[in-house]
């Protein structure tokens, strides 16, 4: 059999061009409703343009659905989760769990400084279960639909969450990505952890700070009008369901087997079992109007989400959502978004363009900025952060320790550009699960991402000064 050839440069380039036009022409088409099919066609339309490639480089037919199927295994887990949280976000809604931690939440927050709460709040949690996705498919949805009726931004509300899940998620030693990341790397995990302290914590903060700022210079103070619908929609709440502490005990199951670390999708799913069982005892009088009550009505929420028709806009947008099937679209792009960046990454595409930059990068700033620009460009390209953190950190390690440096500087630049960045692309798997289970546009939410963005300017900034780069000896 004849060897294939390697990837000419024009090869490399040609789905990147594909990619740009048909992501482009998705958007400038569809605005941002073209996360609802559009891009998914687009991402398909790229992978098979990536494969034509490999094709004419002499691969076979067989070595390009072999790459396809070690896409779709390593996204299997991302996958289940993504079920698991549809129907935890359905069985929590129909038992009570998200409208009592609403009910409560509109009572306790101020729209004042609800931004910086929301930040706060979730990287509390994300530190101590060591998952974004956690967080944010949990508290994070309760704390969006708790936004809508105190009348504050939900996108903004969006962005403080995964602002805060993302430093915890990077800062917890359960955290996978934080564990993958020193390993691939050669580290000390939390050698790693405190090195990326200095930048995560300063990054932090100036976002907390701006939330701060946006909440005070937000919503005037609630009107006697804006009180009173919120007394109504508190009402409607209550009149609905049972309120009571006993609504939050999945939640309390949720973090014991996050911390105990539990798989997460066994934990999220565990977690909406049990809401849909207790809730058969805690909200008889919803369960009795909904798909004919008991075991059917729980089957039915996992399946399709709960469904409420109160007559108040706000309390049935916040209801009537989850269901395994409310996660579909966000399936369909990871799967076209992982295929296409498998097959530019195991056919050497990618190395084909990495290569150049690494030989460019001169000085230590330039470096880290080629770091953070693959890094970066994997997440948009490849569409999943394993392969934005994995590629980095095998590419670059051995330059790093070639000029001297200690890889704990390139464990924290992978993190801080590839980790953190991957909720910032709609296409990538991190995006689409934000945007699926937030109820809030990818595109919407960005510019409010502050953690998300500081942190790798702030990795970038100290490669050029200097800052925190440390030596080791030759």
């Amino acid at each position: 059999m004849r060897k294939p050839r390697e990837p000419s440069l024009g090869d490399a380039v040609l789905p990147m061009v594909t990619l740009i036009v048909l992501i482009g022409g998705s958007l400038a088409l569809f605005g941002l409703d073209a996360l609802d099919g559009p891009i998914q066609v687009a991402l398909v339309l790229c992978a098979m343009v990536a494969a034509l490639v490999v094709l004419k480089n002499g691969n076979t037919w067989a070595d390009v659905q072999a790459s396809s199927q070690r896409a779709i295994s390593s996204i299997t887990s991302a996958l289940f989760i993504l079920l698991a949280v549809g129907a935890l976000i359905g069985t929590w809604n129909l038992s009570g769990t998200i409208p009592t931690l609403v009910y409560y939440g509109i009572q306790v927050l101020s729209p004042g400084w609800y931004y910086a709460a929301c930040a706060l709040i979730c990287g509390v949690i994300a530190m101590s279960i060591g998952s974004s996705w956690t967080t944010a498919g949990t508290i994070g949805v309760g704390l969006v639909g708790i936004a809508t009726m105190l009348g504050v931004s939900p996108a903004i509300t969006a962005g403080a969450v995964i602002s805060g899940a993302y430093l915890g998620d990077k800062l917890s030693p359960l955290s996978e990505t934080t564990v993958l990341t020193a390993q691939l790397v050669k580290v000390d995990v939390y050698e790693h952890i405190k090195r990326q302290a200095w930048t995560s914590i300063p990054a932090f903060l100036l976002g907390f700070v701006i939330f701060l700022l946006l909440g005070l210079n937000g919503p005037a103070p609630a009107s006697q009008a804006t009180q009173a619908t919120q007394a109504i929609e508190l009402k409607a709440l209550g009149d609905i369901y049972w309120i009571t502490p006993l609504n939050l005990l999945p939640l309390v199951l949720l973090v014991f087997l996050s911390v105990r670390k539990a798989p997460a999708s066994l934990a999220l799913m565990a977690a909406a079992l049990f809401a849909g069982v207790l809730g058969i005892f805690t909200q008889p009088a919803v369960y009795s109007t909904f798909s004919g009550g008991g075991i059917k009505a729980i089957w039915q929420a996992m399946a399709t989400g709960f469904q409420k028709s109160s007559g108040i806009a706000d309390i049935d947008a916040l209801l009537s959502r989850g269901g395994m099937d409310s996660m579909l679209l966000t399936l369909w792009l990871i799967i076209g978004a992982v295929t296409f960046g498998t097959l530019l990454e195991e056919f050497g595409l990618i190395s084909r363009l990495i290569d150049p930059m690494v030989a460019a990068a001169k000085g230590t700033g330039r470096l880290f900025l080629t770091v953070f620009a693959a890094a970066f460009g994997l997440n948009v390209i490849a569409g999943d952060q394993y392969i934005a953190l994995v590629l980095p950190a095998r590419v670059f390690r051995a330059e790093f320790a070639r000029r001297g440096l200690a890889p704990t500087n390139l464990s924290r630049l992978t993190a801080d550009s590839g980790t953190v960045t991957s909720p910032l692309v709609p296409w990538n798997s991190c995006g689409a699960f934000m945007g699926a289970v937030l109820g809030v546009s990818t595109l919407a939410y960005l510019p409010f991402c502050f953690f998300n963005i500081f942190s790798p300017l702030l990795s970038v900034v100290y490669g050029f000064t200097g800052f925190k780069i440390e030596k080791v000896d030759s």
